[in-house]
């Protein structure tokens, strides 16, 4: 049989993007796809689990979404606060569809193109968006590594982080916990800074007893 290389744990893709630079691809994009990759970019669902997304599994009295079947086999609730709550009622507004013959339909999907059917193939419009603000190497997959550097950069504890990805396993998890040289240079510099700080406000210690003998 022939022999075939395995790929090295160092060739695993890194790549991930700042949330400044995000929003200049996402203001780049087509209409219909800039909450698809919001909605992507803040919690780090596989695409075919946002553009699968519909109505039924939205909860907007109670501001949760539950994903009764995903990739990993689990399901999983995932409260809307902030973006994510504000991305939802976009599309509820959007939801409904005029057809040629003037009628008036609602789409079952959360994110359509405009006619209520769901978002297919994106990579097209992104690869477009992305060479436009200088960044031609990134893929729609990176949002989901850059969610998870997010929830790790701002404190969010690895399980929580799973829960709200999808990730079933630790293991994968960590291999889209990027950390950059910069994010090392910050953490050595706070570190500094307290030590330095910490130096500065200890107490000064005074002898005890006679110090005549």
């Amino acid at each position: 049989a022939p022999m075939i290389d395995l790929l090295a744990e160092n060739n695993v893709r890194k790549e991930f993007v700042e949330p400044a630079d995000f929003e200049k691809i996402v203001a780049a994009l087509p209409e219909h796809l800039r909450d698809f990759m919001r909605f992507a970019y803040s919690t780090g669902w596989r695409r075919g689990e946002i553009s699968g997304l519909q109505w039924s599994a939205v909860n907007r009295q109670t501001k949760t979404i539950f994903l009764g079947r995903s990739k990993n086999g689990e399901p999983r609730i995932l409260p809307l606060v902030g973006e994510l709550d504000r991305i939802i009622e976009r599309r509820w507004q959007a939801r409904s569809i005029k057809n040629q013959n003037g009628s008036t339909t609602l789409s079952t999907y959360v994110f359509h193109c405009g006619d209520g059917q769901p978002i297919g193939d994106t990579k097209k419009s992104w690869r477009a968006a992305c060479s436009k603000v200088g960044m031609p190497n990134l893929l729609v997959h990176d949002l989901r590594r850059s969610a998870v550097r997010n929830f790790d950069k701002n404190g969010v504890s690895q399980i929580v982080g799973m829960m709200i990805s999808g990730h079933k396993t630790a293991s994968v998890y960590k291999r889209y916990r990027i950390v950059p040289e910069n994010d090392i240079r910050e953490a050595l510099q706070k570190v500094e800074q307290a030590i330095e700080q910490q130096k500065k406000n200890r107490p000064v210690r005074t002898m005890t007893g006679s110090s005549a003998e």
